[in-house]
Parts: structure tokens; C-alpha cells; sequence
């Protein structure tokens, strides 16, 4: 038996997202920037796409940018608030996914921005306090960028609060919401947001494909140069089959999404019951309340066992895939900046689950009988 329990990383994709695809590519072939009939039918797909997901999340189909995924669409919202918006100072994080820090780290030393972080607390959750205090202080146009579900974590942003924290301000408000969309209902217009990025491999999709929202009244100029594709905010041909995939993914994902959510958040708990009864001395890293913790995300800190260096490798070679922390860090020296930002004890080993709507509880009980026979070695 082998048990996936990594869909934070990414998530297999839907059979009915894959018959999609593969129609789309059978018929659908024209550079939609062509004006001839080829061209002509491959836009209406791409702008039908558009206006299917802007549906779902209550926004205008203008102000969905395709991408190649949630990191270029975060350094988008990063780097053009910081060109074109005025922004001389960003507050963010010091748990960001790295496709925000690392654009953080680039605006800082190439374009002079002044870079905040916000308090945290030991689950991860932000000091709304001490936001507001740098709101406040802050002399220069501000952008604050904080993440709404930590993608090694899952403890939850109040979007709400912080969005009317930036209206207070006249802030700019940028959300990586990868690790969300799809997995809660979006309804921008009851939201005080400019940016929010998407990945479609997060919801059962296909990846190398995501979008970002930007809010209708923001102007700003391509982070990819080349062409006039997506109204001349992103330049080169649009991947035709992968919006397809993506749109279809998207309408599965917000059909009974509160079904998914109870399913999922069920077997989460159970989870995290199964290991408190089986494995003394286990902590969960970030929140565990499901008003304050993504319901498809797990980490726990095992107590210190003689193998605990390994433990990861010998789960992979019991056939269950799990991880310690972002896949997008996976073979990094420096440990989880995640971990240390919120202070955890990096002497345990932390381990990663993540569940999707075809995760079983016969994959949890296989996990964790094959942790129990682990660290009892």
C-alpha cells in the first residue's frame, strides 16, 4: 500500500480536469492572438475561462491575469506595486513563501523598498496590534503582503481584519492565497484586497498555470515583456490547455465546497487523534482550531527518537509521501524559515501531512502504523 499525504505540495489532478485538457488540445490549437478563425475561437476560450472564475470569486473577468503559476503571480503583485504603485515600504512576514520573500529581497536591494515584519506569535498568527502600529508609523505608501494559510503550518490569516486595517491606511493589500483558493468560498467584493494569486495544482489542477487578481482601479505594467497577451499585463501565448484545466479544476473545487470541507477537516482530526494516541510526546506546529487552521494542512513535531534524522526518508521508503515543510524548499541546508521564525524547537524532527478530497482514512491508519513501528525501532 502507499499512502500520498503531500497535496500541499501539489495534488493529482481530476480525471474530469484531464478529459478536459485533452479535448481542449484536440480542438482548440489557433494562437489566440491571431485574428483568423483559429485565433478567434482559442480567445473566446481563454476569455470564457476567465469569466467562469471571476464568477466564483465575485470579481470582474479584467481582473484575472493568467499566469504560469502562484510564484509568478506573487512576484508580480510584489515588484509592480513597488514600479508602478508608489510603494516605498512593504510589511509582510518572516514565514512567507519564498515567492514572496524572495521578491521581497529583490525589491529591497534593486529597487530601495524598506521591508517591516509584522509580530508573530508561537502558532504563526500575526499581532494585529503591532500592524497596526506600523500602518501607522509608516510615512511612505505601504503594501502589506501576508499570506492567508501558511503553506507549512496552515494557520489562517483574518483577512477581513487586515484588509480593513489597510483601508484604515490607505495601504495596498497583497494575499498569497495559493494554498486557499478553492479550498474556502472567495468573495471579493466583501473583501478589502488587491492582489490574491492562484495555482492550479493546489486544487487538483494542472500545474504550470495560475492567475492574479488585481483589483480593476490598479494600473500597472507587464512583469513579462513580449506581447499583449492578458491586455498587455503578461506577454506570450497563453497555455491554452493549462486555463482550460485550470477553469475546470476551479469549478469542481466550488461545487459543494462545504461538503469538501467538512470531509477533509474530518479526516484531519482524525489524524491528529490517532497520533495523540498512539505516539507520546507529539506537538502540532500552528493552530489546530478549524476557524484558525487550513483543514488540509498538518504539521506535527515528534518527540526525539533515536532515527529522527531520517524519518522522512524511511516513511518515502514505506511508501508514504509526506514532507518537512514546502516542497519548494526541498534540499535546502538552512532548515524551515518557518519553523524558526515562529521559534519551534528545529532539535525535533517536524513532519508535513496534507490531505486532499481523495485522501482516505485507510492511507492515515497506514501512516500512522508505519510512524508507530518507526520511532519505536
Amino acid at each position: 500500500m502507499k499512502a500520498y499525504l503531500d497535496n500541499a505540495a501539489t495534488t493529482p489532478m481530476a480525471k474530469e480536469v484531464i478529459e478536459s485538457m485533452i479535448e481542449c488540445m484536440s480542438s482548440t490549437f489557433g494562437n489566440p492572438s491571431s485574428l483568423h478563425s483559429f485565433g478567434r475561437e482559442a480567445k473566446s476560450v481563454i476569455e470564457n475561462a476567465r469569466r467562469t472564475i471571476g464568477k466564483y470569486i465575485h470579481a470582474e473577468p479584467k481582473e484575472i491575469i493568467f499566469t504560469s503559476g502562484g510564484t509568478e503571480a506573487d512576484n508580480m503583485a510584489v515588484v509592480c506595486a513597488v514600479r508602478d504603485l508608489g510603494v516605498k515600504h512593504i510589511i509582510s512576514s518572516s514565514i512567507e513563501h519564498h515567492a514572496v520573500e524572495h521578491s521581497l529581497d529583490n525589491v529591497k536591494n534593486n529597487l530601495s523598498c524598506k521591508i517591516s515584519h509584522v509580530n508573530l506569535d508561537g502558532k504563526g498568527n500575526i499581532d494585529l496590534i503591532h500592524l497596526e502600529e506600523l500602518l501607522a508609523n509608516s510615512k511612505e505608501k505601504v503594501l502589506v503582503s501576508l499570506m492567508h494559510a501558511n503553506n507549512e503550518i496552515g494557520t489562517l490569516l483574518p483577512l477581513k481584519k487586515v484588509g480593513q486595517l489597510c483601508k484604515k491606511y490607505g495601504a495596498y493589500f497583497h494575499s498569497d492565497t495559493v494554498q486557499t483558493l478553492c479550498h474556502y468560498p472567495f468573495n471579493l467584493t466583501e473583501l478589502n484586497i488587491d492582489f490574491i494569486t492562484c495555482a492550479a495544482h493546489k486544487f487538483h489542477g494542472p500545474k504550470g498555470v495560475g492567475f492574479l487578481y488585481k483589483n480593476k482601479n490598479i494600473s500597472m505594467t507587464p512583469l513579462i515583456e513580449g506581447g499583449a497577451q492578458e491586455r498587455g499585463l503578461r506577454g506570450g501565448t497563453e497555455n491554452i490547455a493549462g486555463i482550460i484545466g485550470l477553469t475546470k479544476a476551479f469549478e469542481l473545487a466550488n461545487t459543494n465546497i462545504d461538503d469538501h470541507i467538512t470531509k477533509v477537516q474530518e479526516l484531519k482530526l482524525y489524524m491528529i487523534n490517532e497520533l495523540y494516541s498512539k505516539i507520546d510526546g507529539i506537538d502540532i506546529i500552528g493552530e489546530v482550531e478549524p476557524t484558525k487552521s487550513l483543514y488540509t494542512v498538518l504539521n506535527v513535531l515528534f518527540p526525539k527518537f533515536a532515527k529522527q534524522g531520517m524519518l522522512l526518508f524511511m516513511l518515502d521508503l514505506e511508501g508514504i509521501a509526506c514532507s518537512g515543510g514546502s516542497a519548494c524548499a526541498a534540499g535546502a541546508n538552512s532548515g524551515s524559515h518557518v519553523l524558526r521564525g515562529i521559534k519551534t524547537d528545529v532539535t525535533r524532527q517536524n513532519v508535513r501531512f496534507s490531505f486532499s478530497k481523495y485522501t482516505t482514512k485507510k492511507e492515515i491508519d497506514f501512516a500512522v502504523e508505519k510512524l508507530v513501528k518507526i520511532i519505536n525501532s
